[in-house]
């Protein structure tokens, strides 16, 4: 097993189809922020904390853009320090558009007040929101 496959197992689940299930009344918001670009590379949107059926998710919303980057991730943060494996997400999926990532249910989601997108390759910051 590598490296990435290993976080890929370790980090949450990427849930397809998720916000299109369910209601805007069922996904209740916990904490909202916007991405603001970091090494030179631009990143905007919208992510959201949102709580379903006891499990908590981040969902990066329909205005989410990043410009590129190798191997691009998602992950939380705390106090500006990526908490890497610690806070690891999932890889990215999409450089643009809503997209979903469940939180393993062992987490607490008051732990964190930043979304990251992390360069795995290079090791820094490709966008950063903090959460409020």
């Amino acid at each position: 097993m590598n490296r990435r496959n290993f976080f890929g197992i370790a980090g949450a689940t990427v849930v397809a189809g998720l916000a299109g299930q369910a209601s805007a009344e069922s996904m209740k918001p916990i904490a909202q922020g916007s991405f603001e670009g970091r090494s030179n590379h631009v990143t905007s949107g919208t992510v959201r904390i949102v709580e379903m059926n006891d499990q908590y998710f981040v969902e990066l919303g329909d205005d989410f853009s990043l410009d590129g980057g190798p191997d691009p991730r998602v992950g939380f943060g705390r106090g500006g320090e990526y908490l890497g494996h610690e806070g690891y997400l999932g890889a990215l999926q999409n450089l643009n558009g809503k997209q979903v990532y469940a939180i393993p249910r062992v987490w607490s989601v008051d732990s964190y007040d930043e979304v990251f997108i992390w360069c795995e390759v290079a090791g820094v910051p490709l966008g950063v929101a903090s959460l409020k």
